[in-house]
């Protein structure tokens, strides 16, 4: 592995704040219970495994655009090696950062809320026989608060992505917003190693969802929200609610989970274009995906079970645009902000000093580019418009 910078990583992320986001799921046929028996049994030993799993040679590059300048006090994003057990090991290594996004996410919720939450939650997952639920049940169990159930199946975000073409091969360019505070401040680097290969996912402690990651020599891909579909009339109350009875009803995987599988189990771009088209969801979703060779670039816009697929370079943001497709845009300035995207120079992204409004906005909190041709990727975590973490550059094998 190649890095690029000149701070090498520490071995962990003190935290004195706490907010964050969920966790989501595991094999259907593993027992929650020997799965929490597992790493509790480990657990003394974690500090040492978290030190081993680290890159030693991981180096940063410095961040060039933080608003006040203050370089000692942006954090550094880890890059994690682990299995494919990547959501409990990061949990495990991460717990102060878990416990701190949890906290800002249900900021104001009271407990008696959020317990009955994840009963509504859990419930869904059992019943549509989620093949993450043992999974979310360990982490759930290792956190052992009110949250993790819900948080692990509920998403609200805006997103816009880029996927072009470089000399250096097809590259998807990645910027996430969310509401929830400390999703940029807790971003990880996790560099998992499973069946179909090595992939390296942005994520958090706990997270069993892909939301984007990058496999070198394969492909890389993200995850947009799409539009709300307005089965309520058209009064958004309805809509919503509407369309959470439609997702309660469903037995299929959610988009996050799906991705994963792909990441896990694809093992080239033809395949994941495949599955990413065909394999029925639980809600909408716009996929972003890229390969290795020219002309290996498209958006996915997907509802339940249907498909229309964008060949060629483009950029999406959280509006359709499949002829008909009809829906409520979530996020703000979708046309702006995919004319910012597609408008980038025809070199591969080396930073972000590209990044600026509507684009880089009140809840933007990560900022990505992935190169599966090369290996190579770039990170940066945000709160807002501040930067939070130093650009994380790094290089993975193809």
């Amino acid at each position: 592995m190649e890095t690029s910078g000149s701070a090498v990583v520490a071995a962990g992320l003190p935290s004195h704040e706490r907010t964050c986001l969920s966790t989501d799921y595991a094999e259907k046929s593993t027992n929650s219970a020997q799965i929490v028996s597992r790493y509790h049994h480990h657990h003394l030993t974690i500090h040492r495994q978290r030190l081993d799993h680290m890159h030693p040679t991981q180096t940063l590059t410095p961040n060039t655009q933080s608003i006040d300048n203050a370089e000692d006090a942006l954090r550094e994003i880890p890059l994690f090696r682990s299995s494919p057990d990547f959501p409990l090991a990061t949990l495990e290594a991460f717990a102060d950062e878990a416990h701190a996004l949890i906290d800002g996410a249900t900021t104001g919720i009271p407990q008696s809320a959020l317990h009955l939450a994840d009963r509504i939650s859990r419930r869904w997952l059992v019943k549509s026989g989620n093949t993450h639920l043992a999974e979310i049940d360990a982490v759930a169990e290792k956190l052992g608060r009110a949250g993790a159930y819900y948080l692990s199946v509920n998403y609200e975000w805006g997103c816009t992505v880029a996927v072009r073409n470089t000399a250096s091969g097809p590259e998807l360019v990645r910027v996430l917003d969310w509401r929830t505070p400390g999703l940029g401040r807790y971003i990880i680097a996790a560099d998992i190693e499973c069946a179909a290969g090595r992939f390296v996912s942005m994520t958090w402690p706990g997270y069993t969802g892909i939301l984007q990651a990058m496999a070198p020599g394969r492909f890389a891909a993200a995850i947009n929200q799409a539009p709300m579909p307005r089965r309520g009339g058209g009064l958004l109350p309805l809509d919503w609610l509407v369309n959470k009875i439609d997702v309660w009803r469903s037995r299929d995987p959610t988009p996050a989970h799906l991705l994963r599988s792909v990441f896990e189990q694809s093992p080239n771009y033809e395949e994941a274009r495949r599955r990413l088209s065909e394999t029925p969801i639980a809600s909408p979703a716009i996929f972003s995906l890229v390969g290795c060779h020219p002309g290996q670039l498209c958006i996915i816009e997907r509802t339940e079970n249907g498909t229309h697929v964008h060949d060629g370079a483009r950029a999406t943001a959280n509006a359709w645009q499949a002829p008909a497709w009809s829906g409520r845009p979530r996020g703000l300035e979708n046309s702006g902000r995919v004319r910012q995207l597609s408008n980038l120079p025809p070199v591969s992204t080396e930073g972000f000093g590209w990044l600026q409004a509507p684009v880089l906005n009140a809840t933007t909190r990560l900022a990505a580019s992935f190169t599966p041709a090369t290996g190579h990727f770039r990170a940066q975590g945000f709160a807002g418009e501040q930067t939070v973490t130093k650009m994380l550059a790094s290089t993975l094998p193809v």
